[in-house]
């Protein structure tokens, strides 16, 4: 028989082993990595393992890892975080890693990845690793795939990387409130062989939108419609980094999309080819040419381009409300008004109102005006010509000869060389055509090559 001292040993040997075991499990867990600065970090090549050409995330970063026995591990922790989306404005959103959007977790097609996600969120999450092919309970859907994880726990994901790609991770828990509080990110999967899809400058950004009042941090995570802040990686222009790329490169772009609506990419400067979607790889036979290509929602797309033409090329959404900010939807349209008399009547109680709208806004781009704490004006940045007007979606491709492969040095504005840049005329101009009626006016056909249009 057990006497009670007896017990109380077996007790206090039980409770320390399981102490001691609690602890091995924690030395066990990949190092914590927490980043904060909102600048784009270049990954490092990988140290050990298969080789691959890491990807450049706008002002993102990617997740260390480690190798333990044949098997990649990552730790993710999903958090509160507080983002700056641009100078003078931050968001108190949820994220992974003391950011939103989460860092990009980077593997080689083939490995085996281990996930430990921590959930410091003061609610039960998960996280659904979208586009991978991998086992139903690893597919991380809550109350479906595996239990929720609690607040304050630690679940483990496992599985094969069977195929290469870009894929995104979000919750499915509480996924309306968690994806609008800012909960994703970006899964790269590289080919196992490097020589298949190689590029020189691989690009990535996710889209995501948000509804927050000027002069408050959280935003309205029921609102379906009516964004004011369209972002990329959760940034918003001016302070979105540009994508700096060497002439000659090879160069890919991958976008995902977690917003509620599409969003069609426009690049100037360049066509290109859609190579990828996040069901895998366009053969060369059945790619297309774009100058922009709409990405769906719940979708992923990549293209690339040759970089042969220098300058500074615009890069953006092309939905024209999404390259602003602090949207407005209650805005009248004033153009055409005659606001003289109110002006008047208004500058005896406020000297120095200023009337805008009534021939467009871009003056909006130009004044300073006061706006509430924690905000950014709807029309913003600068150019080396004065001001761009724009926000949001919105980010330059800046084509250099020199830039050295892994530079991401911002080479400042685009010098365009004498005789290529559009200039002001002040000569005598030539007579126009206008026609203001609504039928459809056949154009006759030119005769004698003069480029004139004939009486036949």
């Amino acid at each position: 028989m057990i006497n009670r001292r007896q017990m109380l040993t077996a007790g206090a040997g039980a409770v320390l082993a399981s102490a001691a075991t609690a602890q091995t499990r924690f030395r066990d867990l990949p190092e914590l990595a927490v980043v904060n600065d909102a600048a784009t970090q270049v990954p490092p090549r990988p140290g050990q393992g298969p080789d691959y050409n890491p990807v450049v995330r706008l002002n993102g970063w990617s997740l260390p890892w480690r190798v333990n026995g044949n098997v990649k591990e990552f730790h993710l922790v999903a958090e509160p975080v507080e983002r700056v989306m641009a100078s003078g404005m931050i968001a108190r959103l949820w994220g992974y890693n003391g950011q939103s959007t989460g860092p990009t977790i980077e593997a080689v097609e083939g490995e085996r990845v281990r996930i430990y996600v921590t959930n410091r969120l003061p609610e039960h999450t998960s996280v659904h690793w979208h586009g991978l092919i991998l086992p139903s309970g690893m597919d991380g859907v809550g109350g479906l795939s595996h239990p929720a994880i609690p607040p304050g726990k630690t679940f483990v994901y496992e599985f094969d990387l069977t195929k290469s790609g870009t894929f995104m991770y979000h919750p499915h828990a509480d996924e309306m409130v968690q994806m609008a509080m800012g909960m994703m990110g970006l899964f790269i999967v590289h080919p196992r062989d490097p020589d298949f899809m190689p590029v020189d400058r691989d690009f990535a950004f996710l889209l995501a939108a948000y509804d927050i009042d000027p002069g408050t941090y959280i935003p309205r995570v029921a609102e379906m419609t009516n964004f004011n802040m369209w972002t990329w990686n959760s940034r918003i222009f001016p302070d979105i980094d540009p994508l700096v790329v060497a002439r000659g490169d090879q160069v890919r772009v991958r976008c995902g999309n977690l917003t509620m609506t599409n969003h069609p990419i426009h690049m100037h400067g360049y066509d290109f080819e859609v190579t990828c979607t996040d069901g895998g790889w366009v053969p060369e036979t059945a790619r297309w040419p774009e100058v922009s290509i709409d990405i769906p929602v719940g979708a992923m797309r990549a293209y690339e381009f040759d970089a042969v033409h220098e300058g500074d090329w615009a890069i953006h959404c092309h939905r024209s409300h999404h390259t602003m900010n602090a949207m407005g939807h209650d805005l009248p349209t004033f153009i055409g008004a005659d606001k003289s008399r109110l002006t008047r009547m208004i500058r005896r109680q406020t000297p120095g109102y200023m009337p805008m709208g009534t021939a467009g806004r871009a003056d909006m781009a130009e004044m300073s005006m006061e706006i509430p704490d924690n905000t950014i004006p709807m029309m913003t940045g600068w150019g080396p010509h004065g001001p761009l007007e724009m926000g949001g979606m919105f980010s330059v491709v800046k084509v250099r000869d020199g830039i050295a492969p892994g530079d991401d040095t911002d080479p400042g504005w685009y010098q365009n060389p004498p005789g290529t840049e559009a200039w002001k005329w002040t000569g005598g101009l030539p007579d126009h055509a206008r026609q203001s009626s609504p039928e459809t006016i056949v154009t006759p056909p030119a005769h004698g090559g003069d480029g004139g249009h004939g009486n036949g």
